[in-house]
């Protein structure tokens, strides 16, 4: 059985387990997607209460609605579509602004990967105590460097809050939440076409945002 199949299968046990009323199946699947959701529901709900009451309310629309999952798309991808169908629901009760009210992207652009110095946020790890593997060299970043890349990771967050909602949501969701293409559309229901110019013009602006501090850690 290969990779694809097995998750496929792994998949079909879970719901089986859910329409079987487990509930440690449940509290499994709660915790792996939890976090995520949550973040997904403050992108509509700026209020943390509201956002949590919108994740709660996509897990009873879960536990409702899964007799009727016909295994369209991955049943990841069908609780975050609950998820945005509730927060838009709540946003629209609350006089917000929604995400994707409005898909026009202009002319389409070719999409580009954007890729951050891979040591910006990364954790140096000493070596065992008391042993050496050799003559000391790099003895770390200096404070300057250090502060460089605080300030780094602060600024990719400013860019982006600061993104349109409809491209903050894609971006989120394809470069914090790890959904594939496929699933960003199947979640959000728009075209591949859209997902692509949307995450190409997000991370165009998050890469600008930052490029003036990772210049700086390179020339350190």
């Amino acid at each position: 059985m290969d990779e694809k199949a097995g998750a496929a299968h792994a998949e079909a046990g879970v719901i089986e387990a859910l329409r079987r009323g487990d509930e440690a199946a449940f509290a499994s699947l709660v915790d792996r997607h939890q976090a995520s959701l949550r973040r997904m529901a403050r992108l509509y709900c700026s209020n943390p209460a509201v956002a949590d009451e919108v994740v709660q309310d996509t897990w009873v629309g879960v536990i409702q609605g899964i007799w009727g999952f016909e295994g369209r798309s991955s049943l990841k991808t069908w609780i975050f579509r609950i998820l945005i169908n509730r927060a838009k629901t709540r946003a629209l009760r609350e006089g917000r602004s929604v995400p994707f009210s409005d898909l026009s992207v202009g002319d389409d652009a070719e999409a580009t990967e954007f890729v951050v110095d891979s040591d910006v946020l990364s954790k140096r790890h000493a070596t065992e105590a008391g042993h050496w593997p050799g003559a000391p060299g790099d003895l770390g970043p200096s404070p300057e460097t250090r502060l460089l890349e605080q300030e780094a990771a602060e600024q990719l967050r400013k860019a982006i809050d600061l993104l349109p909602p409809n491209q903050r949501l894609v971006l989120t969701l394809r470069d914090v939440e790890g959904f594939s293409a496929e699933e960003v559309c199947n979640a959000l229901g728009i075209r591949e076409t859209n997902q692509r110019v949307l995450l190409h013009r997000a991370r165009s602006k998050v890469r600008a945002a930052a490029e003036p501090y990772l210049e700086g850690k390179r020339g350190s």
